[in-house]
């Protein structure tokens, strides 16, 4: 059976006022939580594989135990097993310490035929954790990928450019990053629902679907994630206020006659900002 491991990142909501801690880490415990929105389109293609070549999906994330939620999510659109790892000693690991450690769910409960993840996080914008694992486990990788199809072993992609699209071809087993241009996601394709709800009633079932580990558990080295295996130095982080403002619109019979009325009120705006300059000094 083609067994698939698709990774999923709870992340702040971006529509929450998430602060930011003394140490200038983002205040994750007062935001409000939701799957990473780049990862729901590796998880679509996960999905997808599971309908036309009957998949195994384990849908993986790293983070503190409110993470457990996107796990349950993955299961109730379709992923067979979720597995959180969750250890105190992961806190504040940049993209070099998380490759280390998914790359050591992979190995710990591998062998995987296709890796997916998401082409970055809303959090971290960096999009470098996908390729990083990918060199950890030796594995070939497709990035940018917005098409996939199984030929026997053979993987078939089309993978976006600058400028068009490249088809590739690689042999399993393969890391693939899905990009935003891949399947318009079914947000409400929740189609088991009513089975995760019968399965968090019934530990011996939760269990076995949802496995919870630490860095111990599978055999990963602490001196390699968190902050002591974190080389990048965040040198200074703030949050910017609020951004509003007032907004004017000109109403006019022609263009000639607004754009007057823009320069006008430009022409205004400059003098009263002079003027506010003269009485300040």
């Amino acid at each position: 059976m083609l067994r698939v491991i698709c990774f999923i990142k709870q992340v702040p909501d971006t529509s929450s006022k998430a602060g930011v801690n003394a140490d200038g880490t983002i205040d994750r415990a007062s935001a409000k939580r939701m799957i990473n929105p780049f990862d729901r389109f590796a998880l679509q293609k996960a999905i997808e594989l599971k309908r036309s070549y009957g998949a195994e999906i384990t849908c993986a994330t790293m983070g503190p135990p409110p993470a457990l939620e996107v796990l349950v999510e993955g299961l109730e659109h379709g992923a067979d097993y979720g597995v959180l790892l969750t250890d105190r000693r992961l806190a504040v690991s940049d993209t070099l310490a998380t490759s280390c450690a998914l790359s050591a769910v992979i190995k710990h409960f591998g062998p995987f035929d296709i890796v997916l993840t998401g082409l970055q996080t809303t959090d971290g914008d960096t999009a470098q954790t996908g390729p990083e694992i990918a060199e950890r486990i030796d594995y070939p990788q497709i990035s940018y990928c917005e098409q996939l199809s199984l030929d026997g072993t053979k993987v078939l992609a089309r993978r976006v450019v600058e400028g068009g699209f490249q088809e590739v071809e690689s042999t399993l087993p393969v890391l693939v990053t899905v990009a935003n241009s891949a399947t318009p996601l079914e947000l409400k394709n929740f189609c088991n629902v009513a089975g995760v709800k019968e399965l968090l009633r019934n530990p011996e079932q939760k269990s076995a679907k949802l496995k919870i580990v630490s860095l111990d558990d599978i055999g990963a080295d602490p001196s390699r994630v968190g902050i002591v295996g974190s080389p990048t130095v965040v040198g200074k982080t703030w949050k910017l206020g609020d951004i509003a403002g007032s907004c004017v619109m000109f109403m006019g019979e022609s263009a000639e006659h607004e754009v007057r009325e823009l320069v006008t009120c430009l022409i205004e705006d400059k003098r009263k900002r002079e003027t506010e300059e003269l009485v300040n000094v």
